[in-house]
């Protein structure tokens, strides 16, 4: 498998964090970082956001976090028609938040968030606009042991807002972190099998259950049903295939487990936002090698 493009970014040891506020020239690759990275647009409608195998135009304001380190991200002008797209990125170590901070009942919230945010998440507009002028703010004004209290509470705050995943739980190297024991099982088990006609009894009698209550607590616990978590477990299979490899729609449609091209096809598109066609094609045109 091609690596694509390792940034090395201008963050040390002896930082908390780097922020960088400028016009959006979009010359960057699409790209993965050690770095945890929040990053916001503005004047952006259009831009196209990649992370992952999310693929979306955004709106004309954007922030998305990121603390995965292997997971690929970009932004490509695309449909934007602004002259001056405006951006801030803040990128910060993993252990400015350890784990004994973490696991304290006041930041179970961003615990939680950035546990989302490994597979990318993107915030609400009411969650934007509620912290945007202390980004700029912490823009302005940022060499000192204030700055990293400002960043703190912008992280908090996001914390509480409304956020949505980004990347499907497959492509990414297959991890997922669940607080439930079942659950994790239950993933497990449909990643280890989703080439086969798996079904709702299947899973259940695997975490003990029967299948009307394990359906109400995979709900629950994941907001999805079992047809969308499976089908999910599949898609990201599917696009790491489309991105990594030469295997034609239908060779990867049943290696994935679906039956059909068609109902691939449709699931996908509804998924994506785009054809498996497009979305390779996507992907070969925006990756750069090393």
């Amino acid at each position: 498998m091609s690596t694509i493009f390792r940034e090395i970014t201008v963050l040390s040891d002896i930082d908390c964090f780097m922020i960088y506020s400028r016009i959006k020239k979009f010359t960057f690759p699409l790209h993965i970082h050690a770095e945890y990275e929040l990053n916001f647009i503005e004047n952006g409608a259009g831009v196209k956001r990649i992370v992952g195998d999310s693929v979306e135009n955004i709106d004309d304001i954007e922030l998305t976090l990121i603390t995965k380190s292997n997971l690929e991200h970009g932004w490509f002008r695309n449909e934007c028609q602004s002259k001056e797209v405006k951006e801030i990125t803040i990128q910060f170590h993993h252990d400015l938040f350890n784990e004994q901070l973490l696991h304290k009942n006041q930041f179970h919230s961003v615990k939680e968030m950035f546990e989302k945010a490994t597979f990318g998440v993107t915030f609400s507009k009411d969650t934007i606009l509620g912290i945007k002028d202390k980004l700029y703010s912490l823009a302005s004004e940022n060499k000192n042991g204030y700055s990293v209290l400002k960043l703190l509470e912008i992280i908090y705050d996001l914390s509480l807002g409304s956020m949505r995943e980004l990347s499907s739980i497959s492509f990414n190297k297959n991890e997922q972190d669940h607080d439930s024991c079942r659950i994790k099982n239950a993933y497990d088990y449909m990643l280890k099998n989703y080439k086969k006609d798996i079904r709702l009894v299947d899973i259940a009698l695997f975490v003990s259950m029967t299948e009307n209550a394990f359906s109400r607590f995979l709900k629950q616990k994941t907001g999805r049903n079992f047809i969308d978590s499976l089908n999910e477990i599949r898609l990201g299979q599917a696009a790491r295939m489309l991105i990594d490899t030469t295997s034609s729609i239908a060779e990867i449609c049943y290696e994935c487990g679906f039956n059909n091209v068609s109902n691939f096809n449709r699931i996908f598109k509804k998924k994506k936002m785009l054809t498996p066609c497009e979305f390779r094609e996507t992907y070969k045109n925006l990756k750069h090698f090393f």
